[in-house]
């Protein structure tokens, strides 16, 4: 089973010898990667994998794409595109994009005071950097600052307060204005549940009458000349090409008609974010509608023809696809700790001689069951099992009786589904919904995954080894949380099918993929999980190097970000032990040592020793 690897995977991994490998150099899997950073056994929980190679990949697609559509139309204007630091400001991610976006002059986007500064410290030279978002004056003075020291800086402009303060600022400063752009307020909007963000109702951006009044203000204040570039952003995520077609149509004739009213420098539009990518693991459920090229030429073939139409120079074209570049170089891979029906075994039945008759039947269907009768008995033993129940809440079967049933049903589903494996039918597909198998995963969903908690956002998952196994168990993922909302369900829409594995023999990994973008910045402290261990992974053709290994935080340091006062916690709990009348001194220093070290460990879970650790 490939778990549509050839859907959402973008030639970045690929099966062999039934394991997830990666598509580069000497092609190393995922397991001997996870196995490297755990080798020293410190490390049991998640671990966030970083593959810089596909920061590079994704960059250089989209400026090739790009080149190649001005090639074709003939376009003689620029192509820029900057990376919204809002996606993932993690360092180890940060610092390699802009090394690797330095030959393409790939620049960044802020949204924050914070976020400025990190592209005023880290943005290469001469690229471009954007800011969006609402501005006080202080981050438009950062603005002015950035500059000054020499950046090629635009200032969005979200409302017409903004550029009073701008207007202000200038008269104020050394001389060396930023850039000033104005972010249109489209009628035009997307698709899916960002579509909120671009629209005549959108939180952001100037309606027609406002950009008039903008342009008049800058006239006034002698700074048209810095009036350089319109913006707009029809939303996260753009699945469908048709929407972004009506918006550049519009956007392009508002520029036309801005050119026309005597702003000479107006010479680029800003296409905003919204490059999907392919989530779906099935075919059946794929969200977008449309390849990077033909987003590119669709792009490049507009506003040429607006432009000649309207008789006015073609726009420079900028983008900010930050999801594009960065969901694709992160893999989080957790190890399962359980499964919750490896309790259910031969072993532990406790048979009466004489059984009640529902008890011996199911004992009889689980001893007889093969392939031509194991959807039949599967039924049957469902049946069987809700009869049994409704007997012991009535009082005619006792407590053993009832976990007879429970044993034996599970047996029954176990052997029925692996025969029925090569059945791909709705009904069997119903019966694995009802029977599906709970992994306990070692993360926090809240902390690795809050997209698929908060708005739903599936995620690619898959085993990283026995592949070359038939999966036969239907899965239900539940994350350690103390929390109900902190799994993933089985849904027969798209089904995750998963290993009957005793993890107490072998390790058993699940890689989710493309969480690169937006999950590490917005995951939670849900009972102060912290964000996992992370390791960059460098490939070439003769191995592979892990570098940056920036272990998950202790609880110490997660009660500090929560601003607890750390001594007076370790003080307390000394206190409280030294004071126990229930235990000795000897015992009593033993414990302070046992607390001193859970305090400087993380919270995730350890598995269990076993021969494989051996």
């Amino acid at each position: 089973m490939d778990y549509g690897i050839k859907t959402w995977g973008n030639d970045n991994f690929f099966i062999e010898d039934g394991k997830v490998k990666v598509n580069t150099g000497c092609e190393p899997s995922l397991i001997e990667i996870v196995e490297e950073i755990r080798k020293d056994g410190s490390i049991r929980g998640p671990i966030l994998l970083r593959f810089p190679h596909l920061i590079q990949k994704q960059i250089r697609m989209i400026y090739k794409s790009f080149t190649d559509a001005k090639k074709e139309y003939n376009y003689d204007g620029n192509f820029s595109a900057v990376y919204p630091l809002k996606v993932n400001q993690f360092p180890n991610f940060v610092k390699n994009l802009v090394n690797l976006g330095k030959k393409y002059n790939y620049g960044l986007e802020a949204g924050s005071k914070a976020e400025l500064m990190l592209a005023m410290a880290f943005n290469n030279p001469n690229a471009p950097i954007t800011v969006n978002g609402f501005k006080d004056n202080e981050m438009i003075s950062l603005g002015f600052i950035a500059s000054e020291m020499g950046h090629n800086i635009t200032l969005t402009i979200e409302g017409l307060n903004e550029l009073e303060s701008i207007i202000e600022i200038a008269k104020n400063r050394f001389g060396s204005v930023p850039n000033i752009g104005l972010r249109i307020r489209l009628h035009s909007s997307g698709v899916g549940i960002w579509a909120k963000s671009g629209g005549i109702n959108s939180k952001f951006g100037l309606t027609s009458t406002e950009l008039l009044e903008a342009v008049t203000m800058l006239k006034d204040a002698k700074l048209l000349d810095k009036f350089t570039m319109i913006h707009f952003h029809i939303g996260s995520q753009i699945t469908d090409i048709a929407p972004l077609k009506k918006a550049l149509r519009e956007a392009g004739n508002i520029y036309a008609e801005l050119s026309k009213m005597g702003a000479t420098s107006l010479r680029a539009i800003n296409l905003g974010g919204g490059l999907a990518i392919e989530y779906s693991q099935h075919t059946k459920t794929l969200h977008k509608n449309y390849t990077l090229n033909e987003y590119a030429n669709d792009v490049v073939y507009l506003l040429k023809d607006i432009a000649t139409q309207k008789k006015v120079k073609v726009p420079d074209i900028f983008i900010e696809s930050g999801r594009f570049v960065a969901a694709s170089h992160a893999v989080l891979v957790a190890p399962v700790l359980e499964l919750f029906s490896q309790e259910y075994t031969d072993q532990k039945l406790r048979l009466k001689d004489k059984n009640p008759p529902l008890v011996q039947e199911l004992y009889d269907l689980y001893k007889t069951i093969n392939k031509k009768n194991a959807s039949e008995f599967l039924h049957d033993s469902i049946d069987h099992m809700e009869s049994l129940l409704t007997l012991f809440d009535l009082g005619y079967i006792d407590l053993q009786d009832r976990s007879n049933t429970e044993i034996l049903v599970n047996l029954l589903i176990k052997k029925a589904v692996g025969l029925l494996s090569d059945k791909k039918s709705t009904e069997v597909l119903d019966i694995q919904e009802r029977v599906q198998e709970r992994y306990l995963v070692n993360f926090s969903l809240f902390q690795s995954l809050p997209d698929f908690w908060g708005i739903d956002q599936t995620f690619p998952v898959m085993p990283l080894d026995r592949l070359d196994e038939v999966p036969t168990r239907s899965a239900s993922l539940w994350d350690i949380t103390c929390d109900s909302d902190g799994e993933i369900e089985f849904n027969t829409e798209s089904p995750l099918f998963l290993h009957d594995v005793d993890v107490e023999k072998r390790d058993y990994f699940l890689g989710f993929f493309l969480v690169g973008a937006y999950q590490e910045v917005l995951g939670m402290k849900h009972n102060l999980f912290t964000h996992p261990t992370e390791a960059t992974v460098i490939i070439d053709n003769d191995d592979f190097e892990i570098t940056n290994v920036l272990e998950s935080q202790s609880v110490v340091d997660i009660l500090e970000d929560l601003d607890y006062d750390i001594k007076e916690v370790q003080e307390t709990l000394t206190s409280k032990i030294e004071d126990s009348d229930l235990i000795d001194d000897k015992a009593k220093k033993h414990i302070l040592g046992e607390i001193y070290l859970f305090l400087n460990d993380n919270g995730y879970l350890k598995t269990i020793k076993s021969e494989r650790d051996k």
